[in-house]
């Protein structure tokens, strides 16, 4: 006779589970500057927030690093850290803290690099970035997003009031920050978005060697196929040699 579950033991989780030790530090650490950065007043922004006209005129290299634990307002910090922990956990579950936590700098620095970049470009939507300042942890959690969706792409994220997959999450939230980094009066750092999305894919093609490791691969694969054409050397022998096996 089929046997059911008496109702009490059944239970509903919310979440990727557990807060995860590096998630939960920077978490910690978002919130604590961010109530520092409420007294003081944003005049901290000035100093720690991402300026590319500070960072290349004036040495300010800090910046592209300390940009991402500030946050403009509490729906800013709201989102960001929410993120980091539904994407965050299951990443570091995955990978370990040490990884993690590399993989989360690369992707908020690879941010901040692309913004830099972005700035310099000759056009007009672009060159209000060069002395705008730029804050937040959205570099790197655009970084947690496309990892989440190379590795669970079928898992349903919640888009408009419609769940879709994690991959097509990525896409079109992938193509927005493109399409909005060249379009004037941005109030979204897009650029950074885009630079988190294209670092962190770079450092996952590298493996835990990161992007070292790809490098080296490209190297090595170009070098073996310089060799190759130089000795006239084909996968699986010459196509056009004719001879037969006696």
């Amino acid at each position: 006779m089929p046997r059911y579950a008496p109702a009490s033991s059944i239970s509903y989780s919310f979440g990727p589970g557990p807060i995860t030790p590096a998630v939960k530090w920077i978490i910690i650490v978002n919130v604590a500057v961010f109530v520092i950065t409420t007294f003081v007043g944003r005049v901290a922004f000035g100093y720690f927030g991402l300026i590319p006209v500070q960072v290349i005129e004036h040495g300010w290299a800090w910046q592209l690093a300390t940009y991402m634990f500030l946050h403009a307002g509490v729906w800013h910090i709201l989102f960001n850290m929410l993120g980091v922990w539904m994407f965050g956990v299951s990443l570091e579950q995955r990978w370990g803290t040490t990884f993690f936590l590399k993989y989360y700098a690369v992707s908020g620095l690879g941010g901040a690099v692309t913004l830099l970049a972005v700035s310099l470009m000759p056009f007009s939507a672009t060159a209000p970035a060069y002395d705008t300042v730029t804050v937040g942890a959205s570099g790197a959690l655009f970084g947690l997003l496309l990892a989440y969706a190379l590795y669970w792409p079928d898992r349903p994220i919640m888009l408009l009031l419609v769940f879709v997959p994690a991959r097509i999450f990525v896409m079109i939230y992938g193509g927005i920050a493109l399409l909005n980094t060249f379009q004037p009066s941005r109030g979204i750092a897009d650029a950074a978005h885009l630079g988190g999305l294209i670092f962190g894919y770079l450092y996952l093609r590298g493996g835990r060697g990161g992007l070292t490791a790809e490098i080296k691969y490209r190297y090595l694969k170009w070098k073996m196929n310089r060799l190759r054409r130089k000795f006239d050397v084909y996968s699986g022998g010459r196509s056009d040699w004719n001879g037969k096996i006696h």
